[in-house]
């Protein structure tokens, strides 16, 4: 059977991607040679090892007297069925629309209502009429929000478990009507909303979020269910390589003091932290914090600018947040390297991370130049991490790396990560330091930038023309007060590097010796030292 899969090359590709998603694709020849020396003594010790009563699981069939079947109709002929069918009206089509930052922001509509709100507001015609929006309240500052953090959290998951005139079913069903998807959530400073739907029922749907923001109820029920169900997904993780080790990365990257929004909460906190919430501490974070004061919504696609500004200050104008807010920052500080190895004993899966902080935003001068070298570094299946790690040693079947700055707050990490056997993650730490070493000490290639700058330019036009991407990217804007000349500043700096530019730029942020690792897996058992 074997021999007979290698002469079809779709079995190939399959069996490859089958034994490297179990670690390493050089296993499926190791497999085929070992089938060559079993014996039946091998054969029977294995069934006698697993094959027993204690490792079963047992189906039973109970026939009945009389059974109750349904009656399957034959096969209708499919060819009559659909020999006559006529369509119904074609989609209606949507305009080809530039989507530069320059057009962008010729088209779009800023407003800022009578309580604080902005509005940033761009029609077009879209494909089927499509309407995206994202609403973002902003609340709260360090001190006021300090140990409330998971009364935050399960405020926003209730938001549509029940308002004053719907209950969540009711909700569920009113955007079944409507041809709308709504999704909402909070934080210890923020809380969003998000829609999509159709020009004729965009109005509406907008209604039904200003209910889902102004008037819920928090049913006791409901936030018993969301407690039990949020403290189920922290006992997953307990023994989970990859929650354990983002958690302990984290943690390493937010040394702030209990209870502050930028920290990172252990699972035995986490748990301990829902066990003492209750429902009058999530209605009394929604009171003392909720409000539109500080806030903007941001709507993308076929609607009438004029009419959604005068219902937005219907809906939203007069609500004004019951208490100050100021945005809370994370702070740089030179952190402590270190490398933690994670025990997860019988998880045959492994992870690795590697972590660095930049004192970096998205306005520095360098800003540009690290997002290339990220790119360059591991920001996609082009980048030196996934041709060394993945394609030329075989180590890891998910990898690359990640560049992610702040806004407002000079504060920027690095990370690089891959899943692979407990076995290699020694092997996949040393080729990523030697990756990492090379790309500070020697740089980047014409042609390595030269491809980075063309897929760089492609992801920012797709992002820009995915309108849900653009509805969320004009609200951040709004936000900070800006326009898409800012990205297409960024852009401008991005085409223009040079390979020294790249280099300069990481060789002055990137220290490879003060890089901190976390790994976690069945690492003991793999034969593995830390």
């Amino acid at each position: 059977d074997i021999d007979l899969a290698f002469n079809n090359s779709e079995q190939i590709a399959i069996n490859l991607s089958e034994w490297e998603s179990m670690g390493d694709w050089r296993l499926q020849f190791l497999f085929r040679d070992r089938i060559k020396t079993v014996t039946p003594e091998d054969v029977a010790r294995v069934a006698k090892l697993y094959l027993k009563p204690s490792n079963r699981t047992v189906g039973l069939f109970i026939p009945t007297a009389a059974p109750d079947r349904t009656e399957v109709p034959a096969t209708p002929n499919v060819a009559a069925e659909v020999k006559d069918y006529k369509g119904n009206a074609a989609v209606e089509a949507g305009e080809a629309f530039d989507p530069s930052p320059a057009n962008i922001d010729a088209r779009t509509v800023r407003v800022t209502l009578p309580n604080g709100m902005k509005l940033a507001l761009l029609p077009k015609k879209t494909r089927g009429g499509t309407v995206h929006a994202t609403l973002v309240l902003h609340f709260g500052d360090v001190k006021s929000v300090t140990g409330k953090g998971t009364a935050a959290q399960l405020a926003g998951t209730l938001l549509m478990r029940g308002t004053a005139n719907h209950t969540r079913q009711q909700i569920q069903d009113e955007l079944d009507k409507l041809k709308a998807q709504m999704t909402a959530g909070g934080s210890s400073t923020r809380a969003s909303v998000n829609i999509s739907t159709v020009r004729a029922s965009f109005g509406d749907t907008l209604r039904l979020a200003a209910e889902v923001l102004l008037r819920p109820v928090f049913p006791e029920t409901e936030f018993e269910q969301a407690r039990q169900a949020a403290m189920a997904a922290v006992e997953r993780g307990r023994s989970e390589p990859q929650s354990l080790a983002v958690n302990a990365m984290s943690r390493h990257v937010a040394p702030y003091p209990k209870g502050d929004p930028r920290a990172i909460p252990t699972f035995d906190e986490e748990i301990e932290n829902y066990k003492a919430v209750t429902a009058a501490d999530v209605k009394k974070f929604y009171g003392d914090f909720y409000g539109a004061s500080s806030a903007e919504l941001a709507v993308v696609g076929d609607f009438d600018a004029a009419e959604i500004q005068k219902l937005a200050a219907e809906l939203f104008g007069s609500w004004k947040s019951p208490a100050p807010f100021q945005l809370v920052k994370r702070e740089w500080t030179k952190l402590e390297t270190v490398d933690r190895a994670i025990e997860t004993p019988d998880k045959a899966n492994a992870v690795f991370f590697a972590m660095a902080t930049l004192p970096v935003n998205d306005l520095d001068p360098d800003y540009a130049a690290l997002v290339a070298a990220n790119m360059m570094i591991g920001g996609g299946p082009e980048s030196r991490l996934f041709h060394r790690i993945r394609g030329q040693d075989g180590l890891s079947y998910a990898v690359g790396s990640q560049f992610v700055a702040g806004s407002a707050e000079k504060f920027a990490q690095f990370v690089s990560f891959a899943f692979c056997n407990p076995q290699n993650v020694l092997k996949v730490e040393a080729d990523f330091k030697d990756e990492i070493s090379k790309a500070v000490n020697t740089g980047f290639s014409a042609e390595e930038l030269a491809a980075a700058k063309k897929t760089h330019a492609q992801d920012q036009q797709v992002a820009r023309s995915q309108d849900p991407n653009l509805a969320s990217q004009l609200a951040t804007n709004a936000f900070f007060g800006r326009t898409m000349a800012h990205q297409a500043a960024i852009d401008a700096k991005f085409a223009a590097l040079t390979p020294a530019d790249v280099q300069a730029a990481l060789k002055k942020y990137v220290d490879p010796a003060s890089i901190s690792i976390f790994k976690a897996g069945d690492l003991k058992k793999a034969g593995v030292t830390p």
